[in-house]
């Protein structure tokens, strides 16, 4: 089930206040519009009446996909070790709770960042392995190695036989895109498999660069 609730906030900018309707669940199957509006950007969206100042409602949400089974748990925060205790606090939460045993089979996500959360949900519509997709980010950013640091990559699209990956540069100011075939896509994924990857969760998980690292050093998702 889908779920909000009303909040008064105030403007950072202006200080007027206004009311805003925040999402701390969406259900895929019950609110096929409210996923719309997620991909859209227009989900728990600041916008001032007054002045128009805009931003993220920095409020937890739970993204709900049982055709894709797949569950997101979204945090926003920018502090590494408040990432950390989220992500433990979700860990333990859910297994005192006994509610994984519902999951198995799914894929967990945890994710801290608006922009991951939506390439999350582009990557598992498109039907592809977001464990996969991770490394295949960091062999587009390996491309210009001594820049790598500089830059961040996201799933863009599939289209016909190729994956386009976005690529920005923070120091450059540039943003520009990377085009993978899928072929090497399925290669990569296929000898993920093989070396011991599974398609699927057993806890909560963080896939990110970091976990694709672990990834190509022989690590698989079950630790």
């Amino acid at each position: 089930m889908s779920i909000n609730i009303q909040q008064s906030v105030k403007c950072p900018s202006c200080e007027q206040m206004s009311d805003v309707t925040v999402w701390s669940s969406i259900t895929v199957k019950d609110s096929p519009d409210l996923k719309k509006d997620l991909l859209a950007g227009k989900i728990n969206m600041f916008k001032c009446p007054s002045c128009s100042a805009a931003g993220l409602m920095p409020h937890p949400m739970l993204y709900n996909d049982e055709e894709k089974r797949l569950l997101i748990s979204f945090s926003p925060t920018n502090d590494e070790v408040l990432k950390e205790q989220l992500y433990e606090k979700v860990r333990d939460s859910s297994r005192e709770s006994g509610e994984l045993e519902k999951f198995e089979g799914w894929n967990l996500r945890f994710v801290t960042d608006y922009n991951e959360l939506l390439e999350k949900i582009l990557i598992f519509d498109s039907g592809f392995d977001d464990k996969t997709i991770e490394v295949i980010k960091l062999m587009v950013l390996s491309q210009d190695v001594d820049k790598s640091e500089q830059r961040k990559c996201l799933f863009g699209k599939a289209e016909g036989d190729n994956i386009e990956f976005m690529i920005h540069d923070f120091i450059e100011n540039q943003l520009f895109t990377s085009v993978v075939p899928k072929e090497t896509y399925n290669t990569i994924y296929k000898s993920l498999i093989e070396s011991g990857m599974k398609p699927y969760s057993f806890d909560w998980e963080r896939v990110d660069g970091i976990y694709a690292t672990r990834l190509l050093n022989g690590f698989n998702n079950n630790f």
